[in-house]
């Protein structure tokens, strides 16, 4: 009896010591952040094949913002209607999903898991995650105008916060963790690493750490790993090369950063001015609202099918000079519009990819005006795309690094860093005069919720009782 007690408490044992290793070290922090980066890029990777999936399902094409072509769909009988009748059909599976599941998943993601880390401590429902990444996908891929970056950083967080749960590791550990899986969904999204790591230090926790950074990083690079070695070099995001001519150039640039400090101050109020008013006129079931507005928001598809889903190749063709600059500014009001009604109908996807496709397209057609008046500077208005990519969406969250690392590892291309930097910085600076709140923050505080507000559970991005 003796001996079979002793087999059964060694195991006992080792386990306990593991467990104490885990939540109590720094090595243990270690692992916790190889193991959320891990499952941030697997799930980074199964989640953009299920949009991929999902679209191909509907459409007939892996990404059908592309050509707009309808009689390339599975249901091309229905001629053009074809793009009014999808929506209707995607809120009808994704609409009861998220109101029966998971309520936090209805939106663009990001909010919640502030939030979560501002005031409950890193807790995030496991059910998030398998929630989010169904109902987002089906959103995508039946037209929904949002991104897929507001949804992997929710699940990455909720895998994060799931396992540190499971563990019982301390609140300041598990804030930790759930910044570490914002870091990887962006990382292994992008391939952008080192915006993975700055996107989870300036929007989740807020706060910037040496100890957190290195954790980070090393669940990002994880992630990033991950995901090359299953995709390769296949990024969401193809960006070409351009180069600054000369200094006489970067004046445009702070224009540009100040127009796309206003549009990205504009994409926030006017998203949630579309969501109120959708409050206003539904009074159905909370679970029938997508598949209703559904008909709105497949009316905008008929008329610019370039906004249906995501629509980066939209945006690398806009960049590249296929579209004039008046349907330039055209598909940048369409995609405000179409946005904000995928939203405000209660759509689940983010407003990262949004924000980057308005500004690239804005950013686009204020070079090629810049172009045309200034001929003697041979300006490439794609260059200011680039540019205004980054410069709306530091507008609209105040996070100007992450703004210039995510467009500066996309191009890989230092040469663009100056004009980069100019605009984000003047973007930044005009969108905070105008209001201290972002895209994200402003959600929160309609809630009710004031994340900047001292009465609130303490944020403390450093490890817990680490040695």
């Amino acid at each position: 009896m003796r001996r079979r007690g002793r087999w059964r408490d060694g195991p006992l044992r080792t386990g306990r010591a593991l467990h104490r290793w885990l939540v109590d070290t720094r090595p243990g922090l270690v692992g916790l952040a190889l193991i959320i980066g891990l499952g941030a890029g697997l799930g980074a990777v199964a989640f953009r094949g299920l949009i991929v999936g999902i679209t191909w399902l509907v459409t007939g094409r892996e990404d059908f913002s592309d050509a707009g072509r309808v009689a390339s769909t599975h249901l091309e009988a229905l001629g053009p209607w074809f793009l009014l009748l999808v929506p209707v059909l995607g809120g009808l599976v994704y609409g009861p999903l998220v109101h029966r599941f998971a309520p936090e998943a209805r939106g663009h993601g990001v909010p919640e898991v502030m939030v979560a880390v501002a005031r409950h401590g890193g807790r995030i429902p496991a059910r998030v995650a398998g929630v989010k990444a169904l109902a987002s996908a089906v959103c995508i891929g039946t037209g929904g105008s949002v991104g897929r970056e507001g949804p992997i950083v929710q699940i990455g967080s909720a895998l994060g916060s799931s396992i540190g749960r499971a563990l019982r590791v301390p609140a300041a550990r598990l804030v930790l963790m759930v910044a570490c899986g914002a870091a990887g969904g962006i990382s292994a999204t992008f391939n952008a690493p080192m915006a993975g790591v700055v996107f989870g230090l300036e929007i989740i926790l807020r706060a910037f750490a040496a100890e957190a950074f290195g954790v980070l990083v090393i669940s990002s690079v994880t992630a990033n790993v991950v995901a090359r070695l299953l995709v390769g070099d296949d990024t969401i995001l193809r960006l070409p090369h351009w180069t600054l001519g000369s200094t006489a150039e970067l004046p445009l640039y702070g224009v540009l950063g100040l127009l796309a400090g206003l549009l990205g101050w504009a994409f926030a109020r006017v998203l949630y001015g579309v969501e109120d008013l959708c409050d206003a006129v539904w009074r159905g079931p909370e679970w029938l609202r997508p598949a209703v507005g559904g008909v709105v928001l497949g009316g905008v598809l008929l008329a610019l099918p370039q906004l249906y889903g995501v629509g980066y190749p939209v945006l690398e063709d806009g960049l590249v000079g296929q579209y004039a600059t008046g349907f330039l500014l055209l598909l940048v009001v369409g995609k405000v519009l179409a946005t904000s009604l995928t939203i405000g109908i209660g759509g689940s996807g983010g407003v990262f990819a949004p924000s980057l496709f308005i500004g690239g397209l804005a950013g686009t057609a204020f070079g090629s005006l810049a172009a045309a008046l200034f001929p003697g500077l041979h300006l490439a208005p794609g260059a200011f795309g680039l540019v205004g990519m980054a410069a709306v969406f530091a507008g609209a969250a105040h996070a100007p690094i992450t703004a210039v690392l995510i467009v500066f590892e996309l191009t890989g291309d230092y040469a663009v860093i100056l004009p980069l930097m100019v605009a984000v910085a003047l973007a930044t600076g005009l969108s905070h005069l105008i209001s201290p709140r972002t895209i994200y923050t402003l959600k929160l505080l309609r809630r009710g919720v004031d994340i900047d507000a001292d009465d609130g559970a303490p944020r403390d991005p450093r490890p817990s009782r680490a040695r």
